[in-house]
C-alpha cells in the first residue's frame, strides 16, 4: 500500500504544473491513447504523458527515470514494430506537438516532432512549396526522418534527411540540445539514419524546394501481365529524369470508377507513376509505360499535399512490412517478384511494391548512416490484414518475397520499412563502419541505454 500511495504522489508531482495530459489506466483516455497504428500491438504502458511542448517532454523523461520506468517515444505511432508504445512504462506522447510553420524566405520548415506529413505538406504547399515525405500523410515526421526519410519525391530533392538542418532533442539526462552542423555536429550526424536512440526529438527543420506543380499516372492490368510490365518498367526507370517517382506494385483492384469490374476485389498489377512537375509535361515523359495497352487508369494533376493523402494506409489492420535493396534487376529476379504476388492476401490493403532509387538518393552524401541509398531499387512487401487467421500466411509471404530476391541484394536494409528483424538487422541498416560510430555517439548523449526504439544501438566506444 505504502508502493501505491509513493506511486500516486509521484504521478501527482508529474501533474502538477504539467501542460499537456498525464493518462493513467483506468482514465477515459486510456485505450485510445495508447493505440498505434498496427492493430497487433497491444500494450497497455503505465503512463502516458501527452506532452504539449519541450518542458512537459523534460518532466516526463525525469520522472520516468526516478521512477524506473521504461521510456519509448509516440510520434505518429506509425512504426510497424509498434515500439511506440510500452507494457508498464512511461510513453512519450508528442502527438500535441504537431505544429508546422514554413519560411519562404528561407525555404525551411519548422516542424514538431509529433507533427505528421500532413502537418508539413499543408504547411509548405501554402507557399508553393515541398520536401520529400513519407508515402502517406499519416506517417510521423520525427521516426520517419530519424530513419532516412524515403517518399515519392526523394529522386528530385533527396531523402528526408538529407534536407534536415537543425533538430531540437532532449536527452536521456533530460537536457534540451540543438544539433547542427556546429553544435553537436556528431549527434547531428546520427541523426540522419540512427533512429530515436539518442533522446526525444522535439522539433526539426528541415529544407524546402520550389513545387509548383505535380502530376501522377496509375495504370493497372491483369496480374499475369506483370513480368512485361515489369521489365519495361525497369528499362524506363533506367533513363527516367529525377522528376519522375512511384513504383510498381501488385495490390488489390480498389472498388473505384477508373477499375475495370474484372480488376476489381482481385489481384492486380499496378504502376504509379508520379511527376514533379504539370501533367502535359509528365504525359510526354511517361509515354513509354502509357503504351503498355493498360486495362484501367487514373491520370491527373494535384497538389502534392492532397495527393499524399490520396494513398494514405486505412487504420486499424494488422500489419507485417519486410524489405530488400537489389543492387539490380535482372530477368530471373523480376519473375520471383511476380511469382510470389499469388501468396498476398486479397483482399486487402496488402501492397508488394518494388520501389525505384537513383537521382537524387544516389547523389546524397554517403558519409550518412544509410547506406542502402545506393541502390537502385527496393523491394517492399507491405502486409495490412484484417483477420488474425492470416498471421502465418502474411509473414510467410513476406519473409518469401525477401528469400526469393536475395540473390540480388545489396544487403543493407531501410529499417523505417522493417520491424524487429534482429541485430544483424540494424546493422545492415545504418553500415558496419557507421554502427560503431553510432555506438559511440550513444555512449555519449545515452550511456544508460534509456531509449530502446524498434532498432536499437547500445552504447559503445570508437577504438
Amino acid at each position: 500500500m505504502a508502493s501505491r500511495e509513493m506511486n500516486e504522489a509521484a504521478l501527482d508531482g508529474l501533474r502538477a504544473g504539467f501542460a499537456g495530459e498525464v493518462i493513467t489506466p483506468g482514465d477515459p483516455a486510456y485505450d485510445a491513447a495508447r493505440g498505434v497504428f498496427n492493430a497487433m500491438i497491444d500494450r497497455r504502458p503505465a503512463v502516458i504523458a501527452g506532452c504539449a511542448g519541450v518542458e512537459d517532454v523534460v518532466r516526463a523523461v525525469r520522472f520516468a527515470r526516478e521512477q524506473g520506468l521504461e521510456i519509448t517515444v509516440r510520434g505518429g505511432g506509425h512504426g510497424v514494430a509498434g515500439k511506440a508504445v510500452n507494457d508498464g512504462g512511461l510513453v512519450v506522447d508528442l502527438r500535441r506537438m504537431n505544429g508546422a510553420v514554413a519560411d519562404p524566405g528561407s525555404r525551411t520548415v519548422r516542424v514538431g516532432g509529433g507533427a505528421t506529413m500532413a502537418d508539413l505538406d499543408r504547411a509548405a504547399a501554402a507557399y508553393g512549396l515541398a520536401t520529400t515525405g513519407g508515402r502517406v500523410s499519416t506517417t510521423g515526421v520525427g521516426g520517419y526522418t530519424l530513419g532516412g526519410g524515403s517518399g515519392w519525391l526523394e529522386r528530385k530533392y533527396g531523402l528526408t534527411c538529407d534536407n534536415l538542418q537543425e533538430v531540437e532533442l532532449v536527452t536521456a539526462a533530460g537536457e534540451v540540445v540543438r544539433a547542427d552542423e556546429k553544435e553537436h555536429p556528431e549527434l547531428f550526424w546520427a541523426l540522419h539514419g540512427g533512429g530515436g536512440n539518442f533522446g526525444v526529438a522535439t522539433s526539426f527543420t528541415l529544407r524546402l524546394h520550389e513545387l509548383p506543380a505535380f502530376s501522377f499516372a496509375l495504370l493497372l492490368w491483369r496480374p499475369e501481365a506483370g513480368p512485361e510490365v515489369m521489365r519495361a518498367y525497369r528499362d524506363f526507370m533506367a533513363t527516367a529524369p529525377d522528376e519522375v517517382g512511384g513504383g510498381l506494385l501488385y495490390l488489390t483492384g480498389p472498388d473505384e470508377p477508373f477499375v475495370p469490374d474484372r480488376l476489381t476485389g482481385r489481384l492486380t498489377c499496378a504502376c504509379l507513376l508520379t511527376y514533379a512537375g504539370p501533367l502535359a509535361e509528365a504525359r510526354e515523359v511517361i509515354a513509354p509505360m502509357l503504351d503498355l495497352k493498360h486495362e484501367g487508369e487514373l491520370i491527373a494533376d494535384m497538389p502534392y499535399a492532397e495527393f499524399q493523402c490520396l494513398l494514405d494506409d486505412p487504420p486499424g489492420y494488422r500489419n507485417y512490412w519486410s524489405a530488400e535493396y537489389l543492387a539490380e534487376l535482372p530477368g530471373p529476379a523480376v519473375d520471383a517478384f511476380c511469382a510470389r504476388a499469388g501468396d498476398m492476401v486479397v483482399p486487402s490493403p496488402s501492397q508488394h511494391l518494388l520501389l525505384p532509387q537513383g537521382g537524387a538518393v544516389a547523389r546524397g552524401d554517403a558519409g550518412y548512416p544509410v547506406p542502402w541509398r545506393t541502390a537502385p531499387w527496393a523491394v517492399h512487401p507491405l502486409g495490412l490484414w484484417e483477420d488474425p487467421a492470416d498471421d502465418e500466411r502474411a509473414r510467410r509471404w513476406a519473409r518469401g518475397l525477401r528469400d526469393d530476391v536475395r540473390p540480388w541484394s545489396t544487403g543493407a536494409v531501410y529499417l523505417n520499412f522493417i520491424g524487429d528483424e534482429g541485430g544483424e538487422r540494424v546493422v545492415a541498416g545504418v553500415g558496419a563502419d557507421n554502427h560503431e560510430r553510432l555506438a559511440a555517439v550513444k555512449a555519449q548523449y545515452d550511456p544508460d541505454q534509456v531509449f530502446r526504439p524498434s532498432h536499437t544501438i547500445r552504447p559503445g566506444r570508437l577504438g
